[in-house]
């Protein structure tokens, strides 16, 4: 499509509805050098900033305050690679000159799980991973560095090496073994005949000599195409049967071994049923048990019960938010979804598992991509919420023509004064931010907004200053939709009418609300009793299982006087009321964030004494007075301190359509349609609800969506060159 006037080329005019991620992502690659200009995008946003379910603002004392707990992992290599480009491109730009990205993330080598000890108490199991070579985002080797084969080989290592480190391990059971590993890993037919000899004379009796054979069978998977895959199945099922006699015993009462042995079965498990299930050689790879949830995938290759409900399973549901409905007691994800997580996360990281920003996402992702961005001559406009995407009427298409987008039609939220650009960043210590709340005074009846308590954020919340309609060729020439899938229904109501399989998805592919709040103390966690190093600790109790240290985000914010020691940030699904509220509910949201004030105000009290034990009274009540307040008052202080010192932290229930985390529930995956699917001749979508491979809510996932929405039109970036798309 296009214009063209005057012999002058004009250049493609795409829309791009929303600015979160996915979105971002889409701008990004269109507005390359390389494009020369072909495009010009323009971004439409609900509200008053960019980010989606990543936005951030600051709040009083210049406060970090965030959509819920982000932290990227060590994996992320497309969303790493746009976001380093984007600081590269900025460092001649005078409000970031001399700032990289790697001052903004602090390398995070310490995970934790909670669990509960063979006395019936929490108990808390942490590991330090060691730093892996290079940096996430920098350029690859090849562009899929581990088949699954080779994933699974690297399992049966950590395997091996998880045994080894076991108590019970007895080095003399393998003193009379003559293995000659090294002679046989590189022969198929020596590897064969020695796992036949194996099995026959029954050699694995011993327990140490079948983590000698896991060796055996690391070579046999390397060797996949020469091994027969039911030769390598019965080792595998060998091995197990005679670690799980030796070690299952011995592991009751002994909380350290216990940890390491639940973690061993569940590596069995899925090792025994890639084989089985032909999960190496299976054009769909990990796709092809998407329909079973990761327990039932577990139960059906021989995990114990023990290790099925353990914390290293948990994790799993907790950091994927995967409980329907917000439910506890209906955990489910698609065990394909899971595992390739899993592998990604273990043996694809790059320096360090996870990585912390220094401020909010907002500051350190959403800011400088919002500078690039115009920089390139990107179009921002705010405060605008789309209403309806119109097709064309199909009487009205030639033969053989596809239906398209004719308009997009918007409510005008707020107008400037002067009809001004709206700029949108704060400075907070020398750092371009995004504030809590919209600047009023740049807003045509700004103080008159501003004591309307205006939320230009809400659902319900439907106010307008205008209404807009964008027709295409006069407007726009493509379409770039970057809204959650949760907004589909209200956005797209022709399209889901009439389309059967985007009625499909928007029915398949659910989404759960989330709750989650900060708290500043003026203590540091060791004087609280936490002795392990600045973690994120998942896995813990409802309803806010996952907690994460983040006292290294206080530098950046504004306080005067004495600063807080620390902050915590924790998070969890927030269960869906038993009706939807009504479409005009405005007081909803509000009663939905004091419905998660309640939640963390009981949790204080009942549950964080299991991390931080001497953050309680004597009472059993929690130590408000650990709460810093930002901004001082007669309120009581000291001991005499209550419960309404709560009151000036920070929480938030992310329940408005787009903010809702995207789900992968078994089943469920195959309904996902591609930014690739060309249905609509203008038309392409972005987000971590699309299929995009990964197929999981994160910032990866929906950065290759992002990309693969920009080649969906400009055929840029390549595919091959979208890092881990064409993963098994």
């Amino acid at each position: 499509m296009g214009k063209r006037q005057l012999g002058v080329r004009k250049p493609i005019e795409v829309a791009i509805i929303g600015g979160g991620c996915a979105s971002i992502a889409a701008a990004f690659e269109l507005t390359q050098l390389r494009h020369k200009g072909a495009y010009h995008v323009t971004i439409y946003q609900l509200g008053w900033r960019l980010g989606g379910k990543g936005s951030s603002g600051r709040g009083v004392a210049g406060r970090v305050q965030e959509h819920g707990l982000h932290v990227w992992l060590g994996c992320y290599d497309n969303a790493f690679l746009l976001l380093r480009q984007c600081y590269e491109e900025l460092k001649e730009n005078a409000k970031w000159r001399g700032r990289k990205w790697d001052d903004f993330f602090l390398p995070d080598p310490h995970i934790a799980v909670a669990g509960i000890s063979a006395n019936g108490d929490w108990v808390n199991w942490a590991a330090h991973f060691p730093p892996a070579p290079g940096l996430p985002g920098d350029p690859l080797d090849t562009h899929n560095p581990f088949a699954l084969k080779h994933y699974f080989a690297r399992g049966v290592a950590l395997l091996r090496t998880l045994l080894l480190g076991l108590e019970t391990f007895r080095a003399s059971d393998a003193t009379n073994q003559n293995l000659d590993l090294e002679r046989d890993q590189n022969d198929s037919d020596a590897i064969i005949a020695r796992v036949t000899s194996l099995l026959r004379l029954g050699a694995l009796a011993s327990a140490a000599v079948a983590v000698e054979a896991l060796a055996l069978l690391e070579a046999a998977l390397k060797s996949v195409a020469a091994v027969p895959q039911n030769t390598v199945l019965k080792l595998m099922e060998a091995i197990a049967a005679a670690v799980r006699k030796q070690f299952e015993q011995l592991v009751a009462s002994d909380d350290h071994v216990r940890y390491q042995w639940e973690i061993v079965d569940l590596i069995l498990a899925n090792l025994i049923g890639a084989i089985r299930f032909g999960l190496l050689t299976d054009p769909r790879g990990l796709d092809a048990i998407n329909h079973l949830d990761q327990r039932e995938w577990l139960r059906l290759n021989g995990a114990s019960e023990r290790a099925i409900d353990s914390p290293f399973t948990r994790v799993l549901y907790d950091m994927a938010l995967a409980y329907e409905g917000g439910d506890a007691n209906r955990p489910a994800v698609a065990a394909g979804v899971a595992l390739r997580g899993t592998l990604r996360f273990f043996f694809c990281y790059r320096g360090a598992p996870l990585w912390k920003m220094r401020a909010g996402m907002g500051d350190v992702v959403f800011a400088p991509f919002y500078e690039a961005l115009r920089q390139r001559g990107v179009t921002f406009k705010f405060f605008h919420r789309l209403r309806n995407v119109k097709l064309v009427d199909a009487s009205r298409l030639a033969p053989g023509e596809k239906q398209y987008v004719e308009a997009l039609e918007f409510d005008v939220q707020a107008e400037t004064r002067g009809k001004r650009e709206y700029r949108p960043l704060i400075n907070v210590r020398g750092m371009q931010c995004w504030p809590a709340e919209p600047d009023f005074r740049q807003l045509k009846d700004g103080p008159r907004l501003q004591r309307e308590n205006r939320d230009f954020e809400s659902h319900w919340d439907h106010q307008r200053a205008a209404a807009l309609e964008l027709r295409v060729t006069r407007d726009f020439d493509f379409v770039v939709l970057g809204v959650g899938v949760g907004a589909l229904p209200y956005v797209c109501g022709e399209i889901v009418a009439s389309n059967p399989r985007w009625r499909m998805m928007v029915d398949r592919v659910k989404t759960v609300a989330t709750q989650a709040f900060q708290i500043w103390l003026g203590a540091d966690l060791q004087e609280l009793g936490w002795e392990m190093p600045p973690v994120t600790l998942t896995s813990f109790v409802k309803p806010f299982d996952t907690w994460a240290d983040m006292g290294h985000v206080i530098p950046a914010e504004d306080w005067h006087g004495h600063p807080p020691r620390t902050a915590a940030y924790f998070c969890n699904v927030l269960a869906d009321p038993p009706h939807e509220p009504d479409a005009f509910d405005i007081d909803y949201p509000r009663r939905r964030r004091e419905e998660v004030r309640v939640n963390a105000i009981g949790f204080l009290n009942r549950d964080i004494h299991h991390l931080w034990p001497k953050a309680k009274r004597r009472s059993g009540e929690f130590r408000w007075e650990l709460l810093v307040n930002p901004e001082p008052t007669k309120e009581k202080t000291g001991r005499t301190a209550t419960r309404s010192r709560f009151n000036t932290q920070y929480w938030t229930a992310n329940v408005n359509p787009s903010d809702r985390y995207t789900l992968s529930l078994p089943g469920s995956l195959e309904y996902r349609i591609s930014p690739l699917d060309n249905t609509y001749d203008n038309l392409t979508i972005a987000g971590d609800w699309t299929d995009c491979s990964l197929n999981v809510g994160c910032v990866e996932a929906a950065t290759m969506s992002g990309r693969l929405a920009a080649h969906a039109i400009s055929r840029w970036p390549a595919l091959e060159d979208i890092i881990g798309y064409d993963h098994p």
